[in-house]
This record gives structure tokens, sequence and C-alpha cells, in this order.
């Protein structure tokens, strides 16, 4: 059994508390209001802005998944750079086995449709981006191990922005631009699946993944097919100018890595999440 911490409790940090305390673990999430987390975690309430409180004795594995409230560079700073190093600190003199950090795969400035992995170079290229590998390097160069996983965009129950787009008559979809995505249960599934893997064995756990599904898809696409699926009139197509070309972030994104390390993805393509949200909706 691990004790494990979960920064950044949310709907995601909810998920992955349920599945680790199903498999036996032990669960505190901080969160600055704890009313409303699940019986399965322990809550802490505290703020990841501001010194942090004492935390519980002998956590062994750290996931941090925070998101900045607002698309603003305070907020991402606070968020993925002032929260990390407070956490950091408190976690001094703890025997953390690793430290599990929430980034983004818009870190990754590719924009021509080409296949990208984690090999693949980085750039800073706004405030947003700046932030994260802010982040992603104070994790790097901490004296825990620590593991970052990239993920794509993430959608599931509560996150139904682009149904709920196509259903209105609200979305334009640009041409010729790849999109990637990954399911919520899947990107809670893969924290489970890596801290498991490295109670196991630690140097299978690489220090980098890219979450995204199997199949990266070209964004009309994917709007069409929701379009047909939901029985509502096709989506308007746009050709993308150079800047919305970046801004859409235009790859192909490989989890060969992360597949590799043993992980099965519950919804494998966007037509199985998808097709399920539309179901129960």
């Amino acid at each position: 059994m691990a004790r494990v911490l979960i920064a950044g409790c949310g709907d995601l940090g909810c998920q992955l508390g349920t599945i680790l305390k199903q498999q036996g673990h032990e669960i505190f999430g901080i969160r600055r209001n704890i009313d409303n987390l699940p019986s399965e975690i322990e809550g802490i309430e505290c703020n990841l802005f501001t010194p942090i409180c004492d935390l519980p004795e002998k956590i062994d594995y750290v996931f941090y998944i925070v998101s900045a409230a607002k698309y603003k560079d305070n907020d991402y700073y606070q968020a993925y750079v002032l929260g990390v190093r407070n956490l950091l600190k408190a976690l001094k003199g703890h025997p953390v086995k690793r430290f599990f950090f929430t980034s983004s795969t818009s870190v990754f400035s590719q924009s021509d449709g080409e296949w990208v992995n984690e090999e693949s170079a980085t750039e800073g290229h706004g405030f947003s981006t700046n932030r994260l590998l802010e982040g992603e390097e104070l994790c790097n160069e901490s004296t825990i191990p620590s593991t970052i996983i990239r993920f794509g965009g993430i959608y599931g129950p509560g996150r139904t922005h682009l149904i709920d787009l196509v259903r209105e008559g609200k979305a334009h979809c640009m041409e010729n631009v790849w999109s990637n995505r990954i399911h919520s249960t899947d990107c809670a599934g893969i924290f489970a699946h890596l801290m498991n893997l490295d109670m196991q064995d630690a140097s299978a756990v690489a220090e980098l993944y890219v979450g995204v599904d199997n199949q990266p898809t070209p964004s009309c696409e994917v709007y069409e097919w929701l379009a047909e699926e939901l029985n509502v009139p096709e989506v308007d197509h746009q050709e993308p100018s150079e800047n919305s070309r970046q801004m859409r972030s235009n790859k192909r994104l490989s989890n060969e890595r992360i597949r590799n390390s043993g992980y099965e993805f519950k919804y494998p393509t966007y037509q199985d999440g998808y097709a399920e949200l539309i179901l129960e909706d």
C-alpha cells in the first residue's frame, strides 16, 4: 500500500484517487474547499499558492494536477510555477518515490502536421507555454524523481464543449489541421498505471510521456463525425491562416511510449469516447 498525495484534487484528481483507493492505497487530496471530495479521499484544505500547511507523514507518491483559473500570465504562474515550488518545498523530508506533474502538449511548437513524440523539441511561444516549461524544469531539477505527462485536449464527462458547439451550430473547423485528444478516464488511468509500474520497477518509468489517444485526426473529420452522430447540419469549414495553424497546434502526437509501457486505452479513438458521451447525454 502507498500513501498518495493528489495536489489539485479536481475532476481528474478525484477520478485518480478513487481508482487508487480501490486498489488499496491511502489517498490524500489538497483543495481549497474539501467539502465535495469523495469519501475515498482524505481532504487537506490548503492553498497551494501560499506557504503550504503541514502534510501527512511519509508520503510515497505525489500527483500535481493543477490548472490555471484564467488564461492570464499570473494565473499560469501560480498554477504551474508557484504551486509546484511551494509543494516541493513542503515535501522535503518525505520519502517521496516519484512526483508526477501534469503538463500540456502545447509546449510542442511544431505546426506543419509532422509527427511529434517525447524527443521532439519544445518552445515557449507565449506566457502559457513558458510557465508550463518552468514548472517542468522545477520538477526536473528537484531531488525527488519526477515524471511529466503532457496531455493533449482532454474531453469526457463535464468536458463536452466540442459536442455542445457542434450541436448548437456554432462550430467552425480548420481545413487540413491535425488534432489530438484524450478521454479524462484515460488521463486518470495513465497516472494510476505509471504509479503501479513504479512500485514494481522504478527504472521502467520514464521522465516524460505524451498523453494522447491512438488516433491523431484532422479536426474537420472529428467535427463532421460529431455532426453526423448528433444528426445536425454539417460544420462550416474554414481555411486556416498561418496564425490559426499555430494556435490550433497542427501536429500528430505519438503515444507509442505510454503504450509500450503496457497501458491499454479504454478509449483508444475519439469515436469510442464521444459515442459514449452522446449516448449518456
